[in-house]
């Protein structure tokens, strides 16, 4: 993308979308009517996420875009952002709270300009507004009660940091952006430096496997949100990403992601969508 295309909008795509994810976006499995909601809502994230990660911008430019984008969903006039216009569109007709959009915003703000993160709870406050407004905008959109975030704030928690693990040799190689803590970094015996190496440091594994094992209980107490919502489209949707986060954890256990990018297979998402429907189903006759 050239400089002068970077400056004629706001946003700039990566070509990334909803099918490249690890959980299914305002899937088959919910109602028809909310689908371009919930669309609507990750294009607007995508679109930030883009701007956050876009290495040819400074971080002036990409918080000032960011606040743009704030200000056209708020009703400021202006075209430079489309996924805001959509949004502010979505929010007018379905009365869900603009506040999850300005959440993310933030969480992309910190992007622009935080590189490092001191510890476990400093990485959880990053997710707190990155990750948990994605489930609680799709919870609002069909109606559920905030009791349900209980369940669905640790499960988004839980997705982002698998994905921030998936992603750690290209974050720090691209953005020089670590979300590995630096604490258990240190503790470990590991340093930033070694994501740059083509397999893993028996100390960087450690620093796996010690995340891996504080997303468990994330996932654990995410098994209680299909059971808790009361759209029954909704309930099978969040058990196959309940299911999905367990897969992609036990994938992590096993695998390099300096020496291959771990990721879901066609099985995993087939295996979950069974599985995940099955559970659903039960939980919702319990």
């Amino acid at each position: 993308m050239a400089q002068s295309e970077l400056t004629t909008g706001l946003e700039t795509p990566s070509g990334k979308w909803r099918e490249d994810e690890n959980f299914p976006v305002g899937s088959w499995l919910i109602r028809p009517a909310l689908r371009p909601h919930v669309h609507a809502f990750y294009r607007f994230a995508r679109e930030a996420d883009d701007i956050a990660d876009n290495p040819r911008l400074s971080a002036e430019d990409k918080v000032r875009r960011l606040d743009r984008m704030g200000e056209i969903l708020e009703g400021a006039p202006g075209t430079e952002s489309p996924a805001a216009i959509a949004m502010r569109a979505s929010l007018r007709e379905t009365g869900v709270t603009a506040q999850h959009c300005h959440d993310v915003l933030r969480a992309f703000r910190l992007d622009a300009a935080k590189r490092r993160y001191r510890d476990w709870d400093d990485l959880r406050e990053y997710c707190r507004y990155s990750a948990t407004p994605v489930g609680r905008h799709v919870l609002d959109l069909h109606g559920e009660s905030q009791g349900t975030w209980t369940y669905s704030d640790p499960l988004c928690d839980a997705l982002q940091v698998l994905n921030h693990l998936q992603d750690c040799a290209a974050d720090y190689r691209d953005l020089d952006r670590v979300y590995l803590p630096e604490t258990d970094l240190a503790e470990c015996g590991s340093a930033v430096a070694e994501l740059r190496a083509a397999r893993s440091s028996a100390g960087l594994r450690r620093v796996f496997d010690r995340l891996l094992d504080q997303t468990d209980p994330l996932i654990a107490a995410a098994r209680g949100l299909p059971l808790a919502v009361q759209s029954p489209g909704l309930r099978r949707e969040t058990g196959v990403i309940v299911t999905l986060a367990e897969r992609l954890a036990r994938r992590l256990r096993r695998g390099d992601p300096l020496a291959m990018r771990v990721k879901l297979t066609r099985g995993d998402f087939a295996a979950a969508l069974l599985f995940g429907v099955w559970r659903a189903r039960r939980w919702g006759q319990a």
